[in-house]
């Protein structure tokens, strides 16, 4: 039975005469939008009383529906018109209405805005990093939520001589523009400013996570926003049938939360409530009580989040309900997602509708706005990442039985990045493909219809001291799920070495001295590992030691990226001591499988 969500995949495949394999999509590109001020235009004229945006205000939401929004956009970028600077807007407190709004303003009258991880203000140890953005730009306007949540900062001497505007601004350490005289006291001549903005113009500059070297400013341009939500909507006709609704906690300093989802309520008329819960122990209560007013047509989530969401919705069988009841599809990204979670939400949803969601899964970067592949037929297991995008252009050169180093081009690519021209230059090939660093392989080798999988990061794979490739994605994947519930996240060890061992964080605290000792936990984690090193097939993949970490990953010693990923190589350097103990067979807290 076709699934009229979707539009079948379909590729076209040739193979160059120097080895490369160009892959496009056989589907022709639907019509794209100008800029983001035409979808707000559009669906205020169309649904002005429908909700675009809505955030958590005591008991209940504050929404905001698309008539408001354009109103309010609009005079806000008349404010904005009227300041002596007219550079980027950086945002640096994390998602709410007033931040999307402000974004959206800048974004009316070509300006772009700037949005930088808030743990950069919040967390003293990482205040470089901010300051290195801030010097970087040099924007002429920063944004708060909160003035005294994030006081620390906006008192920090880099920072001192731009002006702040504060939805809260009582307790600021230094003068700020309340939000509310903003909405008021613009005068600016928007209608002109805006004429003015192109499919060229940058509306975004959006950092990378900077886990090897200081972050990387991607342009971002209308176009390339534009561009691919058209593209994921030519693949998914569901979301031009009926607009979207999702509950959503994904930070919009991220290509994923800020640009993927955003836009995608933007441009289809949906609802994006904002989620002020996270998946951690401390913050997913805040998730659980707003599920219980509000769930998506959509769901968008990293595997984390969702193994929280599977043990909350086994034990609430309401919320079971209404969850899974219209919900089209569930998208994860940010790593592949375990199989026994994929397993589980496909069980439950089979329980409640009597069918099973799409689970989609898709491959970009922020420098590709984002997604590039994107899964968009029925798919039964995890780590698929799909078929190239109507409009974009996928080079494979060949690696290694069938493995292939992954280039792609297209109109969602960036054209460089923010006046750095050496890693602009060093980004693309000598044909214009982006170079992404990142390997795949076809799920079906002799049928590129059925697109392609996630092979790892090719600059994270190592030989063993046998001289054998160890393909880190891969094994990581299994080891994710060998120990799901147990660990929040591995790093697997052995370059140079004749071994593999594996460094667990653990997925709820554990106490020792750098690494655990204690009997039961050490178990549980022996019991599930000895399976996987019973299967593996050799060296390269039979993890054969252990160690489960007591202090998690900082965020401070760049240990973990602002998006939540860790740097393996971080990690790695900074516990080279624990390394040495995992490869000490005398150390008590050393695991054999």
């Amino acid at each position: 039975m076709t699934d009229t969500r979707v539009v079948p995949q379909s590729v076209a495949r040739s193979v160059r005469a120097d080895g490369a394999v160009i892959l496009t999509s056989r589907h022709a590109l639907g019509p794209v939008a100008d800029t983001t001020g035409d979808w707000l235009h559009d669906w205020a004229a169309r649904t002005p009383d429908a909700v675009f945006l809505a955030e958590r205000s005591g008991p209940g939401w504050r929404e905001v529906n698309y008539a408001e929004a354009l109103q309010q956009v609009r005079a806000l970028a008349a404010w904005l018109l009227d300041q002596p600077e007219q550079g980027p807007v950086m945002m640096i407190s994390g998602n709410s209405v007033d931040h999307g709004l402000l974004a959206l303003a800048a974004q009316y009258i070509g300006r772009a805005n700037v949005p930088v991880a808030e743990q950069y203000s919040l967390i003293p140890g990482a205040h470089d990093r901010l300051i290195y953005v801030v010097e970087k730009v040099r924007p002429s306007l920063i944004y708060v939520d909160n003035a005294i949540r994030y006081a620390e900062a906006l008192a920090l001497p880099q920072l001192a001589d731009i002006p702040v505007v504060a939805s809260l601004p009582e307790g600021a350490p230094r003068p700020v523009t309340p939000m509310a005289e903003a909405l008021k006291a613009g005068r600016g001549d928007v209608a002109a400013a805006h004429d003015l903005v192109t499919p060229d113009t940058v509306g975004k500059i959006l950092f990378t996570s900077g886990s090897t070297s200081h972050p990387k400013g991607v342009l971002t341009t209308h176009r390339m926003m534009c561009v691919n939500q058209t593209q994921i909507a030519d693949a998914f006709p569901v979301l031009r049938a009926e607009p979207p609704k999702i509950l959503d906690w994904l930070p919009w300093n991220h290509v994923f939360g800020g640009s993927h989802n955003f836009n995608m309520m933007l441009a289809h008329g949906g609802a994006l409530y904002i989620d002020d819960g996270k998946p951690t122990d401390a913050l997913f209560p805040r998730t659980l009580e707003n599920m219980q007013m509000h769930v998506g047509t959509l769901s968008f989530n990293v595997p984390v989040g969702y193994a929280r969401q599977v043990a909350a919705l086994r034990a609430d069988a309401d919320l079971r309900r209404r969850f899974f009841t219209g919900l089209h599809f569930t998208f994860y990204a940010g790593a592949s997602l375990p199989q026994e979670t994929w397993d589980a939400l496909g069980d439950m949803a089979r329980e409640v509708t009597g069918d099973v969601p799409l689970m989609v899964s898709s491959w970009g970067m922020t420098e590709t706005a984002p997604a590039v592949l994107l899964t968009h037929e029925r798919i039964t297991r995890s780590g698929i990442v799909g078929a190239p995008l109507a409009g974009t252009e996928v080079k494979l050169l060949p690696e290694d039985e069938g493995r292939y180093e992954l280039r792609v081009k297209g109109p969602n690519v960036m054209p460089g990045y923010f006046e750095d021209p050496e890693k602009t230059a060093a980004a693309f090939d000598g044909e214009g493909f982006l170079i992404t660093g990142d390997a795949v392989r076809f799920v079906t080798e002799d049928d590129p219809d059925r697109g392609l999988r996630f092979d790892g990061r090719i600059s994270e794979d190592f030989k063993l001291t046998s001289g054998t490739w160890v393909r880190v994605a891969a094994l990581r994947g299994a080891l994710m799920t060998a120990l799901d519930g147990l660990a929040a996240d591995v790093v697997v060890t052995g370059h140079d070495r004749a071994e593999l061992g594996v460094l667990i964080f653990p997925a709820s605290s554990v106490s020792g001295d750098g690494a655990c000792t204690d009997p039961a936990w050490m178990e549980q984690v022996r019991a599930r590992l000895a399976p996987l090193a019973a299967a593996a097939t050799g060296s390269s993949t039979r993890v054969g030691r252990a160690l489960i970490l007591t202090e998690p990953p900082s965020l401070e010693t760049q240990e973990m990226t602002a998006k939540g990923n860790l740097n393996t190589r971080k990690v790695l350097d900074r516990r080279a001591d624990l390394v040495g103990r995992l490869y000490d067979d005398a150390d008590p807290a050393v695991i054999r499988p």
